[in-house]
């Protein structure tokens, strides 16, 4: 056995039983003792602590779909001074990157979005103007794991955002200042049970990618003509993949102060083209997301939080 170092620094032998051995899988294998408070303590303590901490994030990010992780992968590598909190209402982050089209695995990828896949070191095959990963939950749980084990971001699954926070800024305007958030089972059910008022999150850049319109869907870009913060939305138009991914792609921005959007939620404020399984688009469009929300950091004034110059 090797020795192992306790919290006074004196070495003590570590007496845990060797499990990789595959003599203990023969009617002998036993855990180590623990009892079910532990457990419950373990889990309690790390999610209220980050619950805690990140009430104040630098960013967060409404999604995790492959546009909202492409977006949370690029800005942790760019900035890993920030925050980064995403809120994903699934259970199962992903969106629809676990599929291609029609519940068929293959992901297509139209170039130059493919050098994003080298990054994640995720192979694929070369059809010439498009690349085709074997399976798309190759990609998603490929870029997930590195999401997640990045030490600047968190991710809070389970959890939906029921409203922005919408504030006066130092210019007088209305800015997008965080998120209003609850699990989304409560969510799902406010009109079953008596009021369970949420929580929130407070952010000076909120990026919203939860997709085109269901029911979680087009989140944010519905609450903006709710708020009154745009008249109507443009609706998402007809498939054309010609058309719709490099509209996307380059519509990317800052729609209202403190809110930047992404993927198909932009498709339906901008009333642009849905693509279709190909998922260039909403890589390439995380990517940009997380270019266009540096650039805030960069030519912005905060103070815990908030946009003050």
């Amino acid at each position: 056995m090797a020795p192992i170092t306790l919290n006074n620094g004196q070495p003590k032998e570590d007496t845990t039983p060797n499990y990789d051995v595959c003599e203990n899988y023969d009617g002998k294998y036993r855990f180590a003792p623990i009892e079910e408070s532990q457990v419950a303590r373990a889990m309690i303590k790390r999610y209220f602590n980050t619950m805690y901490e990140r009430a104040v994030s630098d960013v967060v990010i409404i999604g995790a779909g492959s546009a909202g992780l492409s977006c949370a992968w690029q800005l942790a590598n760019m900035h890993p001074e920030l925050k980064i909190t995403i809120i994903e209402a699934s259970v199962a982050p992903g969106g629809g990157a676990w599929l291609g089209g029609q519940l068929m695995s293959p992901m297509v990828v139209r170039k130059p979005a493919d050098g994003f896949l080298r990054q994640l070191g995720v192979e694929y095959e070369d059809e010439g103007a498009f690349v085709v990963v074997k399976h798309a939950a190759l990609f998603t749980s490929t870029l997930l794991s590195k999401v997640l084990a990045k030490p600047n971001v968190v991710m809070m699954n389970a959890t939906a955002v029921e409203d922005l926070i919408i504030h006066e800024d130092f210019r007088g305007e209305q800015r997008v200042a965080g998120v209003v958030t609850n699990w989304t089972l409560v969510a799902l059910n406010h009109d079953t049970q008596s009021c369970m008022d949420p929580n929130t999150i407070t952010a000076p850049v909120i990026i919203s990618a939860t997709g085109h319109d269901g029911p979680m869907g087009a989140f944010s870009a519905k609450r903006l003509v709710s708020a009154g913060l745009k008249k109507e939305l443009g609706n998402m138009r007809g498939l054309d993949m010609s058309r719709a991914e490099p509209a996307i792609v380059n519509s990317t921005r800052e729609v209202v102060p403190g809110l930047i959007f992404a993927g198909m939620e932009l498709s339906e404020h901008d009333g642009s083209n849905r693509m279709g399984p190909t998922f260039g688009a909403m890589i390439a469009s995380g990517t940009k997301a997380a270019h266009v929300a540096s650039g805030i950091f960069a030519s912005s004034k905060i103070v815990r939080g908030r946009v003050v110059g």
